[in-house]
């Protein structure tokens, strides 16, 4: 692995209360201009990021727990990234590779059929964010089976447009008010170990799900099933073991399409460079954004190859998808994944954090379970002796690590879970400085 060289000091510094006053006076300007429905975390605007870091418009250098939502892995200004896209943008920003393609896209896709799980003949189609490769994974599965249901969970994430929509079960903020929503989708019982019954195993939650599938739907009228190997918005939950492979399975028994929604899990994020690498688990398509292009707007599937050439030509791809600019940046952030070895250090981030939250878990009752795999961590915040979500403690604790410079991502289905999802480029002071801070908030908190 080599040394990882940063531009800016990788120090937490306020030198102004947060926000600042040019924070103050942006977000009155934001009042005036952008929609109310565009919601942000913390009230403080970024002017530069490197690293573990984000600097503020007043000057103050914050620690980033939250990588854009595990889009920076590899930081917010990779010198690679930056490079390529500098040198790709003054060739070119844009021809449409529907129009006049350009090798870039095809590198890409040769570099996602190395890297996903699976030695099989692969096939992929580049676009924008994350719900347009899970609405598309769901088109190839729809034309491919000539199915139309398709399977999703409980506290599932997968984008906002109306079928992912009708994918995701969080109703407030995602799909408040926003139905309609696509019709054929069907909801199963997720693994959920800190709140399934005692002693229930991964193969027991799968056959608990097969079994509502088989009845409700009928696996010949069965597309797809779509599932986060480890769920994201819906609080960092980590199934069973023996849950996923269950399912994969009974799908490949079925003819059914098992789509693996990587978004957030993927490049390098959970110790591995797919979460599915953990359990086996080779899927029909895997759906990819987020860490693929170090925060440049791209995204991916990839999957079997005689799935996605049953689509006829036309029936795939957008006018920005795969833009040359963001496959440049994809090229340069999988080459500096390897060269720093990020997922070996998601691991260590992951057991160096797990260890000390393990830790603060025995001395604090409100933390009720820590989990996660690697720096894709979680800690679920609950009252003592009943169990139950305590969303208001997890809002409070992120709001005082705020208020010493650390920005602190909340998740859940509750409210009630924090997660942890720093650069994987955090060196070990600064990481060890965001986990005392974040020790001390809860501590201060409950």
């Amino acid at each position: 692995m080599s040394t990882i060289e940063y531009r800016l000091p990788q120090k937490r510094a306020l030198v102004t209360p947060l926000p600042g006053p040019k924070s103050a006076e942006l977000t009155e300007r934001r009042r005036a201009a952008v929609a109310a429905g565009v919601g942000s975390s913390v009230p403080v605007y970024a002017a530069d990021a490197d690293g573990g870091v984000i600097v503020d418009v007043d000057g103050n250098s914050l620690i980033d727990m939250g990588s854009g939502i595990a889009v920076t892995n590899v930081g917010a200004s990779d010198p690679k990234v930056a490079a390529a896209v500098a040198a790709q943008a003054s060739r070119f920003t844009h021809t449409c590779f529907m129009v006049t393609p350009y090798e870039s896209y095809i590198q890409v896709a040769e570099e996602l059929a190395a890297l996903t799980p699976g030695d099989h003949e692969k096939r992929t189609v580049l676009f924008n964010s994350g719900a347009e490769a899970v609405e598309n994974a769901i088109k190839v599965a729809r034309l491919a089976t000539g199915r139309d249901a398709v399977v999703a969970f409980d506290h599932a994430y997968h984008g906002r447009t109306n079928l992912t929509m009708a994918l995701t079960a969080k109703s407030m903020p995602y799909k408040t008010n926003f139905g309609p929503f696509a019709p054929e989708v069907y909801r199963m019982p997720m693994s959920y170990p800190f709140r399934d019954q005692p002693g229930l195993t991964g193969e027991q939650a799968a056959r608990r799900a097969i079994t509502q599938i088989e009845k409700q739907i009928g696996a010949e009228s069965l597309a797809a099933i779509i599932i986060e190997p480890i769920q994201g918005e819906g609080g960092f939950i980590v199934p069973a073991e023996g849950f996923l492979p269950t399912l994969v399975e009974w799908a490949r028994e079925n003819g059914v399409v098992f789509i693996a929604d990587e978004v957030q899990s993927g490049f390098a994020r959970t110790g591995d460079w797919f979460a599915c690498d953990a359990e086996g688990i080779v899927p029909d398509i895997i759906t990819m954004a987020k860490g693929i292009a170090g925060g440049m707007p791209l995204s991916a599937i990839t999957g079997r190859a005689d799935l996605l050439d049953k689509v006829h030509p036309g029936g795939l791809g957008g006018t920005y998808g795969g833009n040359p600019v963001a496959c440049a940046a994809a090229l340069a952030a999988i080459d500096s994944m390897r060269e720093y070895d990020l997922p070996g250090r998601a691991r260590h981030i992951g057991e160096v954090a797990t260890t000390r939250l393990l830790a603060l878990a025995e001395e604090v009752p409100a933390i009720g379970e820590v989990r996660g795999r690697g720096a894709m961590l979680a800690v679920e915040l609950v009252e003592p002796g009943t169990g139950e979500p305590d969303a208001a403690l997890t809002k409070d604790i992120a709001a005082r690590a705020l208020e010493q410079g650390v920005i602190l991502l909340t998740c859940g289905t509750y409210g009630n879970v924090i997660r942890l999802l720093p650069p994987l480029v955090i060196g070990d002071e600064l990481l060890d400085d965001a986990l005392t801070v974040i020790e001390n908030a809860i501590r201060a908190a409950v």
